[in-house]
């Protein structure tokens, strides 16, 4: 039996072109991730200090409510819309882009220790907010939210914003993302994923992502970072890379996640209550 050695030829010259371009793909993504990072350090302005307590042991908490452009807007919102938003049985629906500092302790003006949460909003946003008192109330609403459902915290709603205050202790950078969309980087094959959330209808309890990784052998070459709002999944030695970013705030703690051999499958439900 002889071969046609035509054939061995124009199959060898075919995958030294696929060789050479992923090497050309591989090098596109990190220029294009060197020349786009995915966050940026920023320096909020003050804006208004919020004073109340711990529900249970009464510790005194102040939120540093900030502003910086940097942060995105949350879309148009009119007053009647707000009203109707707030009588709503799922106000879930708006949400607000905000960065929610690390707490830092400080002392109050009876040199009291406290602790201090710094939330930045869009600087515009915040501005306009303070025209209308229900505005305001609804940005340190949500504030307060934001912060409970990161920190595991339960804030009083028997609040008091500070006259004279507009930042307890000292402005600290802080570091956000500046990719807004779901961004999935292809490197030598592109991984199929599905988002689901459990029950479909009514107010979701889990979000569960289902990743296919056709050619991963085990979980061992897998890193998963996962975030409140935020699916990073690496697998090693580029194969794949996944991060995407999804509308419902999960528990972190209590997060699985799963790799199915036969399947070459890797599930990641997120355990939690979603509170937005």
């Amino acid at each position: 039996m002889t071969t046609d050695s035509s054939l061995l030829n124009s199959e060898l010259e075919l995958q030294q072109q696929e060789e050479l371009y992923q090497q050309l793909l591989l090098q596109s993504v990190g220029k294009l991730q060197s020349e786009s990072p995915s966050s940026k350090v920023i320096r909020p302005k003050p804006g208004i200090c919020v004073k109340t307590v711990l529900e249970g042991n009464k510790e005194k908490v102040f939120v540093n409510i900030c502003q910086s452009n940097s942060v995105p807007p949350p879309p148009d919102l009119s007053r009647e819309e707000l009203v109707e938003l707030l009588q709503s049985e799922d106000p879930s629906g708006y949400r607000v882009p905000m960065s929610l500092g690390e707490p830092h302790s400080e002392v109050d003006n009876n040199s009291q220790c406290c602790s201090a949460y710094d939330v930045v909003i869009n600087q515009e946003f915040f501005q306009s907010c303070q025209n209308d008192p229900l505005f305001q109330q609804f940005v340190i609403l949500v504030s307060f939210e934001g912060l409970e459902n990161k920190y595991n915290l339960e804030l009083s709603r028997d609040w008091k914003v500070l006259k004279n205050r507009k930042f307890l202790g000292s402005i600290s950078e802080q570091n956000i993302r500046t990719k807004s969309k779901p961004v999935i980087q292809e490197l030598l094959s592109q991984p199929e994923f599905t988002l689901l959330v459990e029950p479909p209808d009514g107010d979701p309890e889990y979000l569960i992502a289902e990743i296919r990784l056709p050619g991963v052998p085990s979980s061992g070459s897998l890193l998963l970072d996962l975030g409140e709002d935020r699916l990073v999944l690496t697998a090693r030695p580029s194969l794949f890379h996944l991060d995407i970013f999804h509308p419902l705030q999960v528990d972190q703690e209590n997060s699985v996640a799963q790799f199915n051999k036969s399947t070459e499958l890797n599930s990641d439900s997120d355990d939690g209550p979603v509170e937005l």
